[in-house]
């Protein structure tokens, strides 16, 4: 969240990614930040999963990834 935060700051496009139960704790730290980052969410849990299944969650992330980064 901070590097997001930094990031945009100095005007680079950046999107805060996380697994989708740390959406509400997300929300609150950028509000207690102050900013309104660009973020995606995904599907948890992240550790036990496989390579392959990190392919299928990069891809299936990948425009959301994209349509953030390219929103004002």
């Amino acid at each position: 969240m901070h590097d997001t935060v930094s990031l945009e700051g100095l005007g680079i496009p950046a999107v805060f990614l996380a697994s989708d139960v740390f959406e509400d704790g997300a929300v609150q730290q950028s509000q207690a930040l102050g900013a309104d980052p660009r973020a995606v969410y995904i599907p948890h849990p992240i550790q036990d999963r496989t390579d392959a299944e990190m392919v299928v969650l990069a891809e299936e992330a990948f425009e959301s990834i994209l349509s953030a980064l390219l929103r004002k």
